[in-house]
């Protein structure tokens, strides 16, 4: 199953400042949590920038600073220095309110548990960005991906009603309702047996190749990353390799050099 290209809208609609511009743009972001004894360097100087229409994984060993990584980069979390841009966006400085906003309107989010609501539809659930950022509830719009996500005749379903990998498929048509700058994974595969997962992450392939949206993506799952364009390897706060689109097994390689080399 694939999605139809889409027609994509000017970069201008979210704020971006032509089509050029990064989708995600990091330059010397560090995350330092607690003081004293209790000092944790999670993130020492990322710079990075990844173009629109991409899907980057990234990996690393536990306590590598990949959630971190993704907090900052998503406005979940501010750096303690450095700048993020998204879709040519400065969030330094950005309050919570404004923070919050960009949130609803420009990013969308795939978890590992889903994170629907139980108490509405499946329809209701992907309208909810829309709903929360106070605009038209276009509900073509979500029927149109919920077609494209094999789910058209489930809008009036609740989510307990689902398997685990249709959930998810509900959950990346809700993440790509409002036309996204960037749609970020965490895990999205943890809970998924391996054929569903492959589903999954073909969703999200074919939503980049097809829509030209932009997907980051946090995985310990060679098979998973594999999927992507590129693979980010962090390890001690740094992006410690990168490794373009590659088998399973050439991923599982460069982990275990990472893993063994940091232990």
């Amino acid at each position: 199953m694939g999605f139809r290209r889409e027609r994509r809208q000017p970069a201008v609609e979210h704020g971006g400042d032509g089509h050029g511009t990064a989708a995600v743009e990091l330059r010397g972001v560090t995350r330092v949590y607690g003081r004293g004894a209790g000092l944790v360097h999670a993130l020492r100087g990322i710079d990075v920038s990844l173009p629109r229409g991409s899907f980057t994984a990234v990996m690393g060993p536990s306590g590598s600073g990949k959630s971190t990584f993704l907090q900052c980069a998503a406005g979940l979390d501010l750096p303690t220095e450095g700048s993020v841009r998204l879709g040519g966006t400065e969030l330094t400085g950005m309050n919570e309110n404004q923070l919050t906003e960009l949130r609803r309107s420009r990013l969308g989010f795939v978890f590992q548990a889903f994170n629907l609501m139980p108490s509405l539809t499946v329809e209701q659930n992907v309208l909810l960005p829309m709903r929360l950022g106070g605009g038209r509830q276009d509900r073509a719009r979500a029927a149109e991906l919920l077609a494209r996500v094999g789910l058209e005749s489930k809008g009036r379903s609740r989510p307990a009603e689902l398997s685990g990998g249709q959930q998810q498929r509900v959950a990346i048509a809700r993440a790509l309702v409002t036309r996204p700058d960037v749609v970020f994974a965490d895990e999205p595969t943890g809970a998924l047996d391996t054929t569903t997962a492959g589903e999954v992450l073909a969703l999200l392939r074919d939503a980049v190749d097809t829509l030209g949206a932009t997907v980051v993506m946090v995985t310990h799952d060679p098979a998973a990353a594999a999927h992507a364009d590129q693979v980010l390897f962090l390890a001690d706060g740094l992006i410690a390799d990168r490794l373009p689109r590659s088998t399973p097994l050439a991923v599982a390689s460069r982990m275990t050099t990472l893993t063994t080399s940091t232990a």
